[in-house]
């Protein structure tokens, strides 16, 4: 039988939680109740807070004393992300399902976010409608809109109550079955403007018998993408559009923060990039365009996305910033410059050509890149062309095949060192003296 942690304050959302308690049961599923307000609970649960603000560092009573909700909400989350991700390790509960406003929203998604990718996650928080990055991050949070406050029981709080309780009974109760097979994995990133190039690659790559996830190179997708790296599950990266970084400096929505680009290179993971995208800054409505940027080459991409062409300078400076990252490299990468063009509106012929800029862009990588594991390539295409994008593809192979191919010849060189060191070990003549000289000189 599967089973549904409730994680929040049952002190001031205990109607509401204990309504979802038996909406779950009553539909022959397990909770498992976690208290995580500081005064006394509306029903029993079955872990209490107690427990959790020790976790936290804390005490309840302290907390109680010192009256101060900061500091409390603080100590209890703590705590919850010390419990919750060990209680899943252990088998405790399949999904994950809280209720709140502001406050229960920022005490419970931190310990959310600490959960595996594909474990259910419901937050009915009063925050959903708004921008729920803080709380969402790079994880699979759903944030589902309360409509109304979580102050009580009434005639729509309880149809939204029913909604999640029925979506996180058919998240458990339903689950993906039809997993592809296994393959090397393979991320990419994309943009509209890079979207020719990076299809074709991922066609390319996926007859070589690889997986690909595309990434949207849109703030929260390169995030995502980095947080994926990390994970330590990915093979290889595509990471042909860079953008994120052009609003990471000059102020753009698109921004994916400074860790963009981190992931393969600390992790060693083979990566090949390029600057796909760089040359544009994407703002919101035209109307939300920032004073100084009105006097630049500017096109709507769609009424909600403003797109305003990068300037030498700003080119310069991501210049610096990608080769700077790519200097972190601890296995081989390579760095693609095509040199007809860096989107699909930075073409011959175009108002938004930009040769100069990109030449810009070009020298300052060259300059900046001083790591040896790194390869730059000047590639006489245009980014979008099929031969660009073919070029990357069979780039990235390589440098993947190298990799395996270097794992096993070390493990070749230990296991021939090993047999060596038996056989020494082994030989009678030897005198034994000198044996124990050797294994405490191995040591």
């Amino acid at each position: 039988m599967k089973t549904i942690a409730l994680i929040g304050t049952f002190d001031t959302k205990g109607e509401e939680y204990l309504y979802v308690k038996n909406k779950i049961e009553n539909l022959g599923l397990r909770t498992l109740t976690i208290h995580a307000g500081i005064y006394k609970e509306a029903f029993s649960p079955d872990i209490n807070h107690d427990s959790v603000a020790v976790l936290g560092g804390g005490s309840v009573a302290e907390l109680q004393e010192k009256k101060d909700r900061g500091y409390a909400m603080e100590v209890m989350s703590k705590g919850l992300c010390a419990l919750i991700p060990k209680l899943y390790a252990e088998k405790l509960f399949d999904a994950v399902l809280a209720l709140g406003g502001t406050g229960g929203t920022s005490l419970v998604t931190p310990c959310m976010r600490l959960l595996p990718l594909g474990v259910p996650k419901i937050m009915v928080s009063t925050m959903a409608s708004g921008d729920v990055s803080r709380y969402v991050g790079t994880s699979d949070i759903l944030m589902m809109p309360s409509i109304v406050d979580v102050a009580g029981i009434n005639r729509i709080s309880s149809q939204v109550l029913t909604h999640a309780v029925h979506a996180i009974v058919g998240m458990v109760e339903h689950e993906n079955t039809d997993i592809p097979v296994k393959k090397p994995l393979i991320v990419a990133t994309m943009y509209g403007v890079t979207t020719p190039c990076v299809m074709c690659a991922k066609e390319y790559l996926e007859q070589e018998g690889y997986e690909v996830i595309i990434f949207h190179a849109s703030g929260t997708g390169g995030k995502m993408m980095e947080s994926l790296i990390n994970s330590g599950i990915v093979d290889g990266v595509l990471d042909l559009t860079t953008t994120e970084w052009i609003d990471e400096i000059a102020g753009g929505i698109m921004a994916a923060g400074t860790g963009r680009l981190d992931a393969a290179a600390l992790n060693g993971v083979p990566q090949v990039v390029s600057v796909g995208a760089a040359d544009m800054i994407t703002f919101g409505e035209r109307e939300s365009l920032p004073e100084k940027y009105k006097d630049r080459v500017v096109y709507m991409h769609n009424p909600a996305i403003t797109v305003v062409k990068s300037n030498i300078e700003e080119n310069v400076t991501f210049g610096i910033k990608v080769g700077e990252k790519l200097n972190q490299c601890k296995n081989n990468a390579v760095l693609l410059l095509p040199l007809q063009g860096i989107s699909m509106n930075d073409k011959v012929g175009s108002e938004y050509y930009g040769p100069r800029e990109d030449q810009a862009l070009f020298i300052t990588l060259k300059k900046v890149i001083n790591n040896p594991l790194v390869e730059v390539i000047d590639v006489d295409a245009h980014i979008n062309d099929e031969a660009f994008a073919i070029f990357a593809a069979r780039k990235l192979v390589a440098l993947m095949e190298m990799k395996n191919d270097m794992r096993y010849l070390s493990f070749a060189i230990l296991g021939k060192r090993i047999r060596s060191i038996k056989k020494f070990l082994l030989d009678p003549s030897v005198p034994k003296r000198k044996k124990l000289l050797i294994i405490f000189g191995i040591i």
